[in-house]
């Protein structure tokens, strides 16, 4: 099996004669931002950061080839092909001669974790201005060969030409860095080319990655095989899904080693605090040693009752942080209510805990030879995971490589580096490679879940039915759920640090006069980090399912409404396209509540919503809108999705194929989100071990998708990962109040709540049945 060997790369480019190298010095990572997600590192490379690589390469049809290499990862979004149109337009080259090399640490430089629709918008940039450096270098190695001006000049599919055509001498470039060893600095001083020069950035473009998948070829993790490989798999404790507390990592009384000695396969068993694993040659020998052992654990404490959300983050304390405040909030709400009781809006928006749901469990894979640990991982944050590692091994990150591959995906933090954890702790005690794969109830349980979240918002109109007045207030018990093999191994404090995370999008998008915007900082009840959308998923529900109520008692159209409170153009733009795309009709309303000659009930709503990622107060990413158009079964409460009208306003497009598709994945898991998923909790923890206790959506339940792409190719490209997310489960809610005429406020609309909520409003109002 031929792996990728991207120490071996690295150092050979910084060697190798016949290269030029856009380079950035070492230089230790940012620490992270107070009360954000991260571990501080101090360590700083021996060599440099390689951007951009050309190199000669006598004897191939063109000469020479480029590598372009970048800190994150692709994730099944398409970055590696959109990242490789972007830097072979700016270096003026053909697509098929670059070599995209993403996410290894030992070879691509730490840009962070690949998180926040970030890659295109912010890690792409410097790729980008390395690119158009070595283009301008090369342009002035050919004008001193010629002994010309380099204004006489210009690149041309990997070749130096002149301008003035009647010149025919041209060199490629692997001529012009033959025997050399350029190497440049990255600069922000470098002129990029104009959108009006691009070639490829802005064309559809077929994804680089799917022909090696749909062939079999090595692309995942979890193919990866060594030589001397043995397979491991881990015993986890009794309180699935729980990462703080005392007992975590304290829990274990005993591992009866005898239990397994007679089993095939060598088997060893490694046991650190409440970390155990076995190692047995075969994986099938794995599975029935993990099967077959005898652990004894302490009794556990109850998990926290979870079964009413909303009274349990009450519960859970929090400090309040303040994040804007205009107007006199408070009295105004109370005035307008002591007017009329008809002028205020109180709801509380409860979101559930979810899971990232990868449809293969994580896996890992673990070689620890001379001092030096390698692991083959499908982690999203390879340089984060690093810094974990020598936290919990303690062998100092430059003897630590991350070598990644994609895995099942995830859009988030699932196991896929609790995996690693795993791994390289029975690597270093057996002294042979290790491969890890966890079960699927494994993954289930301990995924750290997309979190539970409560969002209070009060909210006024004036006289004239004009925005008035609101109040907002978010409790997001997460954080960045710490590598398990650290908890488990007491390696760190097992009690439940606070993150200041709950406070994505928490600013509505709508002009209300006074504004008040608090975010209730708490601990985890649970497991629980950032799953695609963050917290700006439910405070973009709170905000948009708040203002469709609002035009409602306004008696307004619920797209004029927001137009009239909506000050950013773009979003006014893309508000207005995506509606006359779903031939919006102005106050047609839906059944509310009386079917149909079909006896369904039938509905549509609309929902907006910017990504507004990072430490309070953010920066944006992509524009997005839905219209949904839905129909209800009143006796089942089974909701049925016709169609649904996505607009997305993302910048310039990179690859608008790839925009499109990933709007489609948005969609689809948006949607599932809003109508299936839930993560169900007992008295230890975590019960939802397996698909028939995790439900989501099938094949044949997805809708008609039409999407709608605004050209904007003279603008900054934003972040397409997560935007297209955030206005799904309030465009679903606000279609369910037009069929049943009710306010739902807690996600997700099953058939079961729908049948409870329109029988007791059948129960209260049994004369409009009759």
């Amino acid at each position: 099996m031929s792996l990728p060997q991207p120490k071996l790369l690295h150092d050979g480019l910084l060697d190798q004669y016949g290269t030029l190298l856009i380079v950035r010095n070492p230089v230790a990572p940012p620490k992270p931002a107070s009360g954000q997600p991260g571990a501080p590192s101090d360590y700083v490379p021996a060599t440099p950061e390689i951007f951009v690589a050309v190199v000669d390469a006598p004897g191939t049809a063109a000469g020479w080839r480029a590598l372009a290499f970048n800190g994150h990862v692709d994730l099944g979004t398409g970055i590696r092909t959109a990242l490789a149109q972007i830097v072979a337009d700016e270096l003026d080259i053909p697509f098929e001669q670059l070599d995209m090399v993403l996410g290894h640490t030992e070879a691509c430089p730490n840009q962070g974790p690949t998180i926040a629709s970030a890659t295109i918008q912010i890690s792409a940039v410097p790729l980008r201005r390395a690119a158009a450096q070595a283009r301008e270098h090369l342009l002035r190695l050919a004008a001193e060969h010629w002994h010309v001006s380099v204004q006489a000049l210009q690149a041309r599919q990997g070749l130096i030409v002149f301008k003035d055509q009647t010149d025919t001498r041209q060199a490629h470039y692997g001529e012009l860095i033959r025997g050399r060893r350029e190497r440049l600095t990255l600069s922000e001083d470098v002129v990029l080319k104009p959108a009006s020069e691009y070639q490829l950035t802005g064309q559809g473009r077929a994804r680089v990655d799917i022909p090696a998948k749909a062939t079999g070829a090595l692309t995942f993790v979890h193919d990866v095989r060594i030589p001397g490989m043995r397979h491991g798999r881990v015993v986890r404790p009794p309180y699935p899904g729980r990462d703080g507390g005392d007992f975590v990592g304290t829990s274990l009384i005993s591992v009866d080693t005898a239990s397994v000695a007679h089993l095939p396969g060598n088997v060893q068993v490694v046991v650190k605090g409440d970390f155990v694993g076995v190692v047995a040659d075969r994986e099938e020998q794995a599975i029935a040693a993990m099967r077959a052992l005898k652990v004894q654990w302490r009794d556990i404490p109850q998990a926290p009752d979870l079964s009413d959300l909303d009274a349990a983050l009450r519960a859970d304390p929090s400090e309040v942080r303040p994040l804007h405040h205009q107007g006199h909030t408070n009295l105004e709400l109370a005035q307008a209510a002591q007017a009329s009781p008809n002028r205020v809006v109180q709801r509380s928006y409860v979101w559930p805990y979810q899971m990232h749901g990868s449809i293969g469990p994580s896996c890992a894979v673990a070689d620890y030879t001379a001092d030096r640990l390698t692991i083959w991982s499908g982690t999203q944050n390879p340089h984060m995971l690093r810094t974990d590692l020598d936290r919990l091994l303690k062998l100092g990150e430059g003897n630590i490589e991350i070598v990644r591959l994609e895995a099942a995906g995830c859009y988030g933090r699932n196991c896929a580096d609790d995996v690693c954890g795993d791994a390289a702790l029975l690597a270093m005690a057996t002294g042979t490679p290790v491969r890890v794969q966890l079960t699927r109830e494994q993954e289930h349980q301990w995924e750290p879940k997309g979190t539970a979240q409560l969002v209070d918002v009060q909210a006024a109109i004036d006289p004239e039915g004009n925005l008035l007045a609101y109040d907002f207030g978010v409790r997001y018990p997460s954080n960045d759920a710490p590598l398990l093999a650290l908890l488990l191994t007491g390696s760190i404090s097992n009690q439940p640090r606070t993150l200041q995370m709950g406070d994505r999008t928490a600013m509505p998008p709508y002009r209300y006069p006074h504004l008040q915007i608090v975010c209730h900082d708490m601990p985890p009840l649970v497991r629980a980090s950032w799953l695609r959308g963050v917290s700006a998923l439910p405070n973009a529900y709170a905000h948009e399912c708040m203002i469709d109520e609002l035009a409602h008692r306004a008696g307004a159209d619920p797209l004029e409404y927001r137009l009239r409170h909506l000050d950013d153009v773009r979003a006014r733009d893309l508000l207005m396209a995506t509606a006359k795309r779903a031939r919006w009709q102005p106050f047609m309303a839906g059944s509310r509540g009386i079917p149909a000659d079909d006896g369904l009930l039938h509905g549509r709503g609309m929902a907006y919503a910017r990504y507004i990622h990072s430490k309070f107060p953010g920066f944006g990413a992509a524009w997005a809108a839905w219209v949904v158009d839905l129909s209800v079964d009143p006796l089942s409460g089974h909701v049925r999705v016709d169609r649904i009208t996505v607009g997305h306003d993302a910048g310039m497009m990179i690859n608008p194929d790839g925009v499109r598709h990933q709007v489609h994945g948005n969609v689809i898991q948006a949607l599932s989100r809003a109508l299936l998923e839930q993560v169900s909790f007992g008295p230890q923890g975590v019960t939802s071990r397996e698909w028939g206790a995790y439900p989501i959506i099938k094949f044949g339940e997805i809708p008609q998708i039409d999407v709608l792409l605004m050209a904007r190719p003279d603008e900054p490209p934003m972040g397409v990962g997560e935007s297209a997310s955030l206005p799904g489960a309030p465009a679903v809610a606000n279609a369910l109040f037009d069929a049943t005429g009710l306010r739902l406020c807690a996600p997700p609309y099953t058939p079961e709540k729908l049948r409870h909520a329109m029988h007791n409003t059948r129960s209260a109002h049994a004369d409009l049945y009759a």
